[in-house]
């Protein structure tokens, strides 16, 4: 069972890998507890920023006890993160939250769904799943298609972006039926994370075909622990303790599965 505690911890690596979008590796013995699609949150120097941010953990190795973050500039917070160098020590939080069953895709064809910035946790997924029947469609924004070959050397991967400079134009759902008329894709299980529109869409489509899909919800978090109820979201069942449908994403979360939460 994961730990919740709050540690220094040095970065080992950073690099841009887009506009905007900057890789962190920190080295932690907390490596060895994480698992896909869990997250960390990561507090700024700045004092006048009291909750810390929440990454989701792009990449996993326990041996050399290192954690790779991918993020996206959003604000302030994140900002700061992205001036870090080599070196330096921030302060973390994690492992934190649930992270995707793995089991559930073992002899199976799994599809793997990632936009934007739900990218980076997916690739951990990818990764845990190598040598499994797995299919990754990756949406972007352009032509900037950072982590792509991080993909490819895992499962075959294809790309749908919104101004159709690279593979399918749209969105990855587009790509997913273009690849079904070509009888390219048939899958039994559903990983994803992105936007809440993409992951309505998924959890329509998987409806419709009748197969699971798990989803990892892109809620703005405070304290990342379950305190502050800042992250809550509907169910389709009742809590036990509190009697209501409600989920905390941050501590039930962030992946469930679809058929559980209302979106």
């Amino acid at each position: 069972m994961t730990q919740k505690r709050k540690t220094n911890v040095t970065i080992t690596k950073t690099k841009q890998l887009a506009t905007g979008v900057y890789e962190m590796i920190l080295q932690t013995p907390q490596a060895k507890e994480a698992g896909a699609g869990q997250f960390v949150a990561l507090y700024t120097k700045d004092r006048s920023r009291l909750l810390p941010r929440p990454i989701s953990i792009c990449g996993i190795d326990p041996e050399q006890e290192t954690l790779r973050l991918v993020y996206r500039v959003a604000g302030a917070g994140t900002g700061e993160f992205s001036t870090y160098r080599e070196g330096d020590t921030v302060a973390m939080l994690g492992i934190l939250g649930n992270g995707y069953p793995l089991d559930q895709a073992r002899g199976k064809q799994a599809l793997i769904l990632g936009g934007g910035i739900g990218i980076p946790p997916i690739l951990g997924l990818a990764q845990a799943l190598k040598g499994e029947n797995v299919t990754a469609i990756l949406g972007y924004r352009d032509r900037e298609l950072f982590l792509k070959d991080d993909f490819d050397q895992v499962c075959q991967t294809y790309v749908a972006t919104e101004d159709g400079s690279v593979g399918t134009k749209g969105n990855v759902l587009d790509a997913v039926r273009m690849l079904e008329e070509k009888g390219e894709l048939n899958p039994d299980i559903i990983f994803s994370c992105g936007p809440l529109p993409m992951l309505k869409a998924i959890k329509k489509y998987a409806e419709e075909r009748g197969i699971p899909a798990y989803l990892s919800l892109e809620e703005r978090m405070a304290c990342g622990v379950g305190a502050c109820l800042g992250c809550v979201c509907k169910t389709t069942h009742k809590d036990e303790h509190s009697q209501v449908n409600n989920a905390r994403v941050c501590t039930e979360g962030p992946v469930f599965l679809a058929s559980d939460v209302m979106i």
